[in-house]
């Protein structure tokens, strides 16, 4: 178990204060469409570079919060969430309408804006509408419906919700990605994987109830109707330029998503039990990084392990693993995920802390090559 102690009042709005420090980035990006120049790597370099620079200075945070905590003592936290949809709405196509008919940008310039503008909605975005998809409350998962949407990636949470979570650290989960394998090629494979297991996921469970694919009651109905709305939106403010601006930041965006997926289960597999059951989801599945300022801008992300164990969980009250429980990342995800594009380096850094982890958590296990093509199981 995680340990309990030093807990920490969360009902004042102080307490979630430096969450909302994702909020900055807004101005960061208008201020490079309005000054242009070098101003245009600044979103990209604070939103990675910057909270790692935090990160060396301010340390790890290893306190954890009461996890019976209620809802009523969470509304900053919940507030931070529900409110990003609009905020992001409004910069994405405000920053469309402005940037097309920016007359002191070049294209080189308009490209790089919206690079940046998709590094944001990739890393605060659909962290966010990750946050949101795995609450009950309508209006929450409505808004993260939303955040896909100006992504134009609306079946990950088909795919997160009735796969990864269920078939983490599997040869059936596309997202888990296996050791040695290289983000270059783990990309366009979780690229079209992850798009064809959401949408048979849903299928089937129509098909348990009798109802075919195209039901209404089938969520991707609802996906590609938000995502012809917001290329519609897109092309009815600037064009066709802004229909290629907008493509530019969901591409960017999703490309930060994965690259992250990439970071959190590496390597890191569940033992096989036969007749297709895997052992239970455990902390051990989750790489980790308990590093305070990654996880002020992440809002906890990086404690995934627990995310996996408790997936309704909000995430202030995400609780943090010891090291003999839970595999600890070396930095924080925007160091890792940098690493991450380069396969020598990433090899260098992880591959040793994966066979450290299975002499750790699995002794007896002493060939994996099987289980690592991702072809057969692991022994008993």
């Amino acid at each position: 178990m995680p340990d309990p102690k030093p807990q920490r009042p969360l009902s004042h709005w102080r307490s979630a204060l430096p969450f909302w420090m994702s909020f900055l980035l807004i101005p960061l990006i208008w201020n490079a469409a309005i000054l242009g120049g070098w101003w245009i790597l600044l979103p990209p370099l604070a939103t990675w570079y910057l909270f790692a620079a935090l990160d060396a200075v301010l340390g790890l945070n290893l306190e954890n919060a009461a996890p019976e905590t209620e809802d009523t003592q969470l509304i900053w936290y919940r507030r931070l969430t529900m409110v990003w949809m609009p905020a992001q709405f409004i910069t994405l196509f405000g920053l469309i309408a402005y940037v097309s008919q920016a007359a002191h940008l070049d294209g080189l310039e308009k490209f790089g804006i919206f690079f940046g503008m998709g590094v944001m909605s990739g890393t605060i975005g659909i962290n966010y509408s990750h946050e949101l998809m795995h609450q009950s409350n309508k209006l929450e998962r409505w808004l993260g419906d939303i955040l896909l949407a100006m992504v134009m990636y609306s079946h990950f949470r088909s795919e997160h919700l009735l796969v990864h979570h269920r078939y983490v650290g599997t040869p059936k989960d596309p997202v888990t990605a296996r050791y040695n394998e290289g983000f270059h090629r783990f990309y366009p494979r979780v690229l079209r994987q992850s798009w064809h297991s959401a949408f048979h996921a849903e299928r089937a469970l129509l098909a348990r109830k009798g109802l075919p694919w195209y039901h209404r009651r089938n969520p991707f109905l609802r996906y590609w109707a938000l995502q012809a709305s917001m290329m519609a939106l897109a092309l009815m403010v600037a064009g066709w330029t802004g229909l290629l601006l907008f493509l530019v930041q969901a591409g960017i965006a999703i490309w930060q998503l994965e690259v992250t997926n990439y970071v959190e289960h590496y390597g890191l597999t569940r033992l096989h039990l036969g007749d297709g059951k895997y052992e239970p989801v455990k902390p051990r599945h989750s790489w980790n990084a308990a590093h305070k300022a990654t996880n002020w801008l992440l809002i906890n992300l990086q404690r995934h392990s627990d995310h996996h164990t408790k997936p309704d969980r909000r995430f202030p009250l995400l609780q943090n693993y010891k090291e003999d429980e839970a595999p600890q990342l070396p930095y924080g995800y925007p160091i890792m995920t940098l690493a991450a594009m380069i396969p020598p380096v990433w090899r260098r850094i992880m591959n040793p802390k994966v066979r450290a982890w299975r002499k750790q958590f699995y002794p007896d296990v002493t060939d994996w090559t099987d289980y690592n093509r991702a072809q057969n199981p692991l022994p008993r």
